[in-house]
């Protein structure tokens, strides 16, 4: 557990100290989120309705941002291998990983995302709601992408390919995501919603580090 603690506060101090990954993914998801009012027009009435579908699409287009540099930079300066060959298992390396990852971009997200849905008109009914969601939503991003991270490590265009490789899988987080905002704003439960994103975050946190460092083992083979 030390070493595990460890290893998650080096890749915050690092986050801190370099800043350029989690400020670019934080800009992102604003910028993208101020364009719709241009685009669709300033009416509050159409803002309410795409408000949800907006932050949601905007927030995992964001958390891809910074997924190619989950293990890459130590991997080209050899801290991966240091870190494979430590006494913690490679599997709970890539969940302190992923954890501080989550911590330096989607954790500011979820903070972020209440004030960007007032801008765009969502009703107070389902603010709650759609930080809980994204609570439970962004760590199975960040899980998921650890897979594809890991997959793509060392690959030709690997930045390129990476999203192709996770947005598939990031399709039912979005759904549900969705969905139990919608239920709140509508005044109906959005407690089954929620539970299945809690689902899908317990299955990501018991299978995604087991495939991540597996595939880890192969690049650095």
């Amino acid at each position: 557990m030390t070493s595990f603690l460890a290893l998650i506060g080096r890749d915050l101090r690092l986050a801190v100290r370099q800043g350029s990954d989690a400020a670019l993914v934080l800009a992102f998801f604003v910028l993208a989120v101020l364009l719709f009012p241009f685009g669709v027009g300033p009416s509050p009435e159409i803002l309410a309705r795409i408000a949800t579908g907006v932050l949601w699409a905007t927030a995992l287009l964001s958390a891809l941002l910074s997924l190619d540099r989950l293990f890459m930079a130590d991997y080209e300066d050899g801290s991966l291998e240091q870190i494979a060959l430590s006494p913690l298992p490679l599997e709970l390396a890539v969940l302190a990983k992923v954890g501080a990852h989550w911590l330096a971009t989607g954790l500011p997200l979820t903070l972020l995302a209440p004030v960007l849905a007032l801008m765009l008109h969502l009703p107070e009914e389902g603010l709650p709601v759609l930080m809980l969601a994204l609570a439970l939503g962004t760590p199975v991003m960040s899980l998921v992408g650890a897979i594809g991270a890991a997959l793509t490590l060392g690959a030709r265009r690997g930045a390129a390919l990476l999203p192709l490789l996770v947005l598939p899988l990031y399709i039912p987080v979005l759904i549900f995501g969705v969905a139990a905002v919608e239920a709140a704003v509508q005044a109906l439960p959005a407690t089954p919603h929620l539970l299945i994103l809690a689902g899908l975050l317990l299955a990501a946190v018991a299978l995604a580090p087991w495939a991540a460092a597996a595939a880890l083992r192969q690049a650095l083979a």
